[in-house]
């Protein structure tokens, strides 16, 4: 895939904040013709040191409990893999099987299940996952060398086509679902026990350093027809999870300097966008995907303590600039607005170029959508997930977009299991869709929910209420150990008895800003090439 950018219309901003001008943003058809300069105020968007957080209401409720729902129905409870997609997809998705290890115990701690249908359902996949055949063969086998298949058979659990990868970054997601089981499950049962053991073996086979295939970076996956793919996880984006584990490993683990060298191919991805200042990555699900299971608040690594930032309010100012986006809606799609807001990797209409107000647009089916100073693209196609998966970095903003999209778009976009992946209300043409349904005068509508969609939206509700996932996940060493091998600490990472050392803002970063050395960063940024594309989540 080959995003293009969006360009941005003068946005001002009222808000007590100093203003500059911002770096034009990169662009490329389909998206927009010209560059244009905009002017921005730069917003300063930390947390007060103690935020009221808004009550979540009722209608979250019911986004939780539908979204638990479609896990529980439509995963395989003879072998615990959970679908890609759903009605309309055949095959399972190793990252939404680690979600749905998630999701099980967030089910009985609100009383939907009971403990013992989620240790069940929880033990018949992992003991899969460690039965099920594995090796180098190119048909027949579900993974090699501790890493899985991006898609297995439903059924059989094996490599569901040569077209699938076996997938890092997915690995890392099944990974992370199954050592969130490992801490969860602490009972003195012989199931819960088990549980503990087999994740254990599970993470231990995983042979990170065997993906290190050029340099100390991590390749994105490889194929047995042709070997490892050529791209590595660079850039800011949800590989920080792959690195993590990585660095956490007791059998297989890769040395710190991954974290360094990954870390240095940031650079071309900070600059200012949209009155924000951060790490930018178009597409919200690489904001969101790694805070599932890790609290970021008040941990830094090297490269966030250099920038006065932790990757928490790193992630809400990349919210917060693409709601300003859609905002300012420089593309002029229909219904976008403060409360309508979206962009990810989601299901689209059709791969079609059509005429737009006046000027041809391109639509794609899946692909990853976005706004940011890479890895941009925007065809109109908004997802709800994009939105309620933001909830505890952005309440304030994404409790009433929730509410609007609901409320005006609901007897459509939301069904048995929640929000259905995403709906377009540009797209009106007569014309044969890949997927999906046409309304009349209200445009696309999906007619499929997404595993890991759907994941992150239930999970982050639960981190919103009550810290879940984030407080399980403190307590597995592992991950402790990824994290302070990379070089996090403060926050929940200080030792027991020692201060929490206060974080300090970066002054040079505040003063570089007034004087609009942050304009240069973000041009120089726009000059760089754009980054390897990942492999996409959802081929079609």
């Amino acid at each position: 895939m080959n995003p293009g950018s969006v360009a941005r219309s003068p946005l001002v901003l009222l808000l007590a904040a100093a203003t500059l001008l911002a770096s034009c943003e990169k662009t490329e058809e389909p998206s927009v013709a010209d560059k244009k300069s905009v002017k921005v105020i730069l917003i300063e968007a930390e947390l007060p040191p103690k935020l009221v957080k808004p009550e979540l209401p009722p209608l979250f409720d019911d986004i939780e409990r539908r979204t638990f729902q479609f896990f529980w129905d439509t995963t395989n409870e003879q072998n615990g893999m959970a679908v890609d997609r759903y009605p309309s997809r055949p095959f399972a998705s190793i990252a939404s099987v680690g979600f749905a290890l998630t999701v099980y115990p967030i089910g009985y701690e609100n009383g939907w299940i009971s403990r013992e249908q989620a240790v069940q359902r929880t033990l018949t996949t992992l003991r899969f996952l460690r039965n099920v055949p594995v090796g180098p063969q190119r048909t027949g086998r579900a993974g090699y060398k501790g890493f899985y298949y991006h898609f297995l058979d439903m059924q059989k659990g094996l490599r569901y086509d040569q077209w699938v990868e076996l997938s890092s970054v997915d690995t890392a997601l099944l990974m992370m679902g199954v050592l969130f089981a490992q801490s969860y499950y602490d009972g003195d049962s012989a199931d819960e026990k088990e549980i503990r053991q087999i994740a254990d073996t599970l993470y231990r086979r995983v042979d990170w350093k065997w993906m290190q295939q050029r340099t100390s970076l991590i390749t994105m996956g490889w194929y047995p027809e042709r070997g490892f793919i050529q791209h590595d996880w660079m850039g800011y984006n949800e590989g920080m999870m792959v690195y993590l584990l990585a660095l956490g490993s007791p059998t297989h683990p890769v040395a710190p300097d991954a974290w360094l060298e990954w870390t240095r191919t940031y650079n071309k991805d900070w600059g200012v966008y949209y009155g924000q200042e951060y790490l930018a990555f178009g597409p919200l699900f690489a904001h969101q995907y790694n805070h599932v299971w890790i609290d970021f608040r008040d941990i830094q690594d090297q490269y966030m303590r250099e920038h006065g930032i932790d990757y928490f309010l790193n992630s809400r100012r990349a919210t917060l600039a693409q709601r300003e986006y859609a905002i300012d809606n420089p593309m002029k799609w229909k219904e976008y607005g403060e409360n309508v807001w979206g962009l990810t990797a989601s299901d689209g209409p059709q791969n079609t170029t059509q005429d737009y107000r006046g000027e041809p647009r391109q639509f794609f089916h899946y692909r990853t959508r976005g706004a940011g100073l890479f890895e941009a693209f925007d065809d109109g196609t908004i997802a709800p997930t994009a939105v309620v998966s933001s909830i505890v970095f952005a309440p304030e903003v994404v409790i009433p977009a929730t509410q609007e999209m609901h409320k005006r778009f609901g007897d459509y976009i939301y069904s048995s299991y929640g929000f259905l992946d995403s709906f377009n209300p540009s797209f009106n043409y007569d014309i044969p869709l890949r997927t999906g349904r046409m309304l009349p005068n209200r445009g696309w509508v999906a007619g499929d929910y997404i595993g890991i969609d759907q994941g992150a939206i239930v999970t982050m509700i639960a981190n919103y209420r009550n810290e879940f996932v984030w407080n399980v996940m403190k307590k597995n060493k592992y991950l402790r150990t990824g994290l302070e091998r990379a070089g996090f600490s403060g926050g929940w990472l200080t030792p027991e008895g020692e201060t929490q050392p206060v974080p300090k803002k970066d002054e040079q970063a505040a003063t570089a800003r007034a004087l609009g050395i942050a304009e240069s960063r973000a041009a120089s940024a726009e000059a760089q090439p754009n980054p390897p594309q990942r492999q996409p989540q959802n081929p079609q």
